[in-house]
C-alpha cells in the first residue's frame, strides 16, 4: 500500500516534523497522557491543516528495531481516520522490525486492525525489553492492561 496525502481530507498533509513543531508535539503528547520522554522532533511525522498540527507520531530508532510511538490525534480531529492514515504511513516508513506498546484493549484493537500482533515480553528485542520494563511495572502495579505489539515482518515488505 502506498499512502500519500491523497489519503487525507482536502487541505490536510503529512510531513516530517521540524524543530519549530517541538512545543506543539510536546503539548499533544502531554494532553494525551503519553510518555513525554524521548520526544525527538527529528523522528516525528505530523498531519497538518493550514499550518496547525492535528496529529503526530514518531518512529523511534533502537538497535535492530524501531518503535512506533507518540501517536496522537488532537481531540477535535479524532474519529476522522487521521490516526489510521498516520499509523499506516509510519508503518510504510519503517526500515526495521517495528514494535509498539499501548495501554488498553481499545488501542490494542486499533493496532490489531492495522496488522499488529501481540507479543510476549521475551519476544521483544533487548532494547525494548529494557525500555518497556518501567511501564510494565507500573501497569502491573495498577492492574492496567498493557500490550506490546509487533508489526509482522512478512507484511512489512
Amino acid at each position: 500500500m502506498n499512502l500519500t496525502n491523497a489519503s487525507l481530507p482536502p487541505g490536510h498533509r503529512i510531513r516530517p516534523a521540524s524543530a519549530q513543531d517541538m512545543w506543539a508535539l510536546r503539548r499533544l503528547v502531554l494532553v494525551a497522557k503519553l510518555d513525554p520522554t524521548q520526544l525527538r522532533w527529528q523522528q516525528f511525522w505530523v498531519i497538518e491543516n493550514q499550518g496547525k498540527i492535528l496529529a503526530c507520531g514518531q518512529l523511534r530508532n533502537f538497535v535492530a528495531c524501531q518503535e512506533l510511538g507518540s501517536l496522537v490525534v488532537a481531540a477535535p480531529w479524532r474519529q476522522q481516520g487521521l490516526g489510521t492514515v498516520l499509523a499506516q504511513y509510519l508503518i510504510e516508513q519503517s526500515t526495521q522490525p517495528l514494535y509498539l506498546e499501548c495501554l488498553g484493549a481499545k488501542l490494542a484493537k486499533f493496532y490489531q486492525r492495522l496488522g499488529f500482533v501481540s507479543v510476549e515480553v521475551h519476544e521483544l528485542p533487548r532494547a525494548l525489553q529494557r525500555k518497556f520494563k518501567f511501564s510494565r511495572a507500573i501497569a502491573n502495579r495498577l492492574r492496567l492492561p498493557l500490550y506490546q505489539m509487533h508489526w509482522p515482518p512478512d507484511r512489512n515488505s
